[in-house]
This record gives C-alpha cells, sequence and structure tokens, in this order.
C-alpha cells in the first residue's frame, strides 16, 4: 500500500488525483475567505496585515509542500518552478478579482500602506534570489546562505510593516474607497477558538492537497516526459496559485477588498520563502543554482508582474483599458507571453 502511494503512479491517476487535490483546494480557500475575514476583525490585526501573514501562509501551504516534496524527491526544477511560477499566476489573479469587483478598480478600492509595503517586500525577496542562484555557490550543511537571508528579510520586513502606527503616507479617500474597519459578521454567534480551530483544519487539507499535487506531477513528468520547466512553472504553478486566486475573488464578493489584495501579495512573499524551503529539503546542492534557464526567465517575470502591481496600487486608476486598469491588462500579457515562452 506504501509503494502505491510513494512510486510512480499512472497517468490517469495522476491526472485524477492532480484535478481532485485542486478541487479541494477550491472549496478550502472560499471558507478561508469568511473565517480570515472575521479573524482579521477579531484578531485586530485588519484586513491587510491578517491577510498577508496568517491568511497569506494558510493559502501558501499547499506550494510550500509541493516545494519541499518535490527538492527532496530530487527535482529541484519543479520545485524551484513550482514557487515563482506561483508568483506569477497568484499576481495574476489580481486581475481574476478585479474584473469580479465591478464598481472601481480594485487597486483603487484597496489602497493602504501595508500592502503597498508587501509590495516592496516581495519585490527585495525576488532580487535576493535572483542575487542567490548568480552568486557564489556555497553551502553550509547542504543550505545557501541566501536562504537564512531571505528568512531573516522576510520577518524583518513584517516588523518594519507593522509597527508603522503614524504612517508618513496614507492613500487618499475617495468615494469608492473601502476602508478597512470591522463589520458584521456571520460567525458572530461562534467563538475565536473555534474558528482558529476550522482554519487550522482547512489548513491541514490545503496542505494535503498540496502534497499529492506535488506527487501527480512528478508521475506526469516521469510518464509523459513533459518539460520540468513548464510542468512546475505553469501545472504546479497554477495549482499553487488557486487558493490565493479563489480566497481573492471570495473576500471581493464578501466587501473585504484590502484582505483580497493583501492575501495576494502577501501569499507571493512567502512564496519567495518557499525557495529556502526547497533549498532545506534539496539534498544535491544549492537550490538556487540548480534553476535552470527557465526557472530564472519566470523568476524574472514575476519581478516585473510584482512592479506593474505595485505601480497600479500606487497610480491608483479608477478605470482602464477593458475596466481592469493598465496593470491589469500589463499583467495579463506579461504571463501568458512567459507561459507561451516557457511551452516553446
Amino acid at each position: 500500500m506504501l509503494a502505491a502511494w510513494t512510486g510512480s503512479w499512472s497517468l490517469g491517476w495522476s491526472i485524477t488525483i492532480f484535478l481532485v487535490a485542486a478541487a479541494v483546494t477550491v472549496v478550502c480557500s472560499v471558507r478561508l475567505a469568511g473565517l480570515g475575514d472575521a479573524l482579521a476583525d477579531r484578531t485586530g490585526w485588519g484586513e491587510a496585515l491578517f491577510g498577508a501573514v496568517f491568511f497569506g501562509l494558510i493559502t501558501s501551504l499547499s506550494g510550500i509542500v509541493m516545494t519541499a516534496v518535490s527538492a527532496a524527491d530530487g527535482q529541484p526544477t519543479l520545485a524551484y518552478g513550482n514557487a515563482v511560477g506561483g508568483i506569477a499566476a497568484q499576481t495574476l489573479a489580481v486581475v481574476v478579482a478585479d474584473a469580479s469587483y465591478r464598481r472601481v478598480n480594485l487597486e483603487h478600492a484597496a489602497a493602504s500602506l501595508p500592502n503597498v509595503l508587501f509590495g516592496c517586500l516581495l519585490i527585495a525577496l525576488l532580487g535576493l534570489a535572483l542575487m542567490a542562484s548568480f552568486g557564489p555557490e556555497a553551502t553550509v550543511l547542504g543550505v545557501h546562505p541566501a536562504s537564512l537571508v531571505l528568512a531573516a528579510f522576510y520577518w524583518g520586513g513584517i516588523r518594519l510593516i507593522r509597527d508603522q502606527e503614524e504612517p508618513m503616507w496614507r492613500a487618499v479617500r475617495t468615494r469608492e474607497t473601502v476602508p478597512d474597519t470591522p463589520d458584521e459578521e456571520r460567525f458572530a454567534g461562534r467563538g475565536s477558538r473555534g474558528l482558529w480551530g476550522e482554519f487550522l483544519a482547512v489548513a491541514i487539507l490545503v496542505a494535503l492537497g498540496g502534497w499529492a499535487v506535488a506527487r501527480a506531477a512528478e508521475s506526469l513528468l516521469e510518464v509523459t516526459g513533459m518539460n520540468a520547466g513548464f510542468v512546475g512553472a505553469v501545472l504546479m504553478g497554477g495549482v499553487n496559485a488557486l487558493p490565493e486566486t479563489v480566497a481573492a475573488v471570495a473576500a471581493v464578493r464578501r466587501g473585504a477588498v484590502t484582505l483580497a489584495i493583501a492575501a495576494i501579495v502577501g501569499g507571493n512573499c512567502l512564496d519567495v520563502l518557499n525557495l529556502a524551503v526547497g533549498d532545506v529539503f534539496f539534498r544535491g546542492g544549492s537550490l538556487y543554482h540548480a534553476a535552470g534557464s527557465d526557472q530564472l526567465f519566470l523568476t524574472g517575470a514575476a519581478l516585473l508582474m510584482t512592479t506593474v502591481l505595485l505601480g497600479g496600487m500606487l497610480v491608483r486608476q479608477k478605470r482602464g483599458w477593458l475596466r481592469l486598469g493598465f496593470d491589469g491588462i500589463v499583467l495579463l500579457t506579461v504571463y501568458l507571453g512567459s507561459v507561451a515562452a516557457l511551452a516553446f
């Protein structure tokens, strides 16, 4: 029985498990949106900070497990590609969420200093990852020093963002701006402990889904001989992005627009840390140097898309091209162009 789960799966089983795990992830993400909105109010952290840290962590669990499993199984390109592919696909999730919010451009309605700062943190983390890949290939106990630097940089960024009690920059309030204020919640009759318990239970399901997707992707790679960069970046990365995408759309429909952006940008920051997780589990040296040209290309695409998103949050265009804003159209173009380049 154990061999059936740890060995290579048939093509039919791989596709079935891949799709079932993706469906479970979607269902869990819808539930997470409601729980996250309620807990953001109860903890007093606010939608932006709670969404980027706790909510982002839970929605990133599937991606973390995918990266760890692939790295431990000696598939560094799958592990690296899943992390950066998830970032690119999750950034595109802003376009999907924006399309479901018809009042105004989502980046305009969800303007907040924490979301802008998390965008800056994400750019810095991606830059560090690229520096590690092009820097010296040195490891300590099998782990590249950049993995520790990424973790420290993330922790320092969180502390800096959380301590902004009297910010020197504020978004201009307009009629379309949706303030992050506590509201009546549908979980009013339930205690916070019960909500946290359900939140963690859903997180476990998301993590199990990530394991199943990683194993299915490895079997697909072995059976079909598909390009590892494409499988890791597009297929695994796409499923990796499902929790943030679905949760963002669900949050927008609940009116928690700040939470929607925070979940995407915060989840992306944690996906960069996936590289550090993969580096720890990969026993063949530095994961950063095991990345091929496809993975580094996609890292550059993720960096470009993050910069465009940050520009959209700063410009705060009310309505733009196809009612998406300039950033939405550019994000869609960059992602589709990147996928086409990887496929061919």
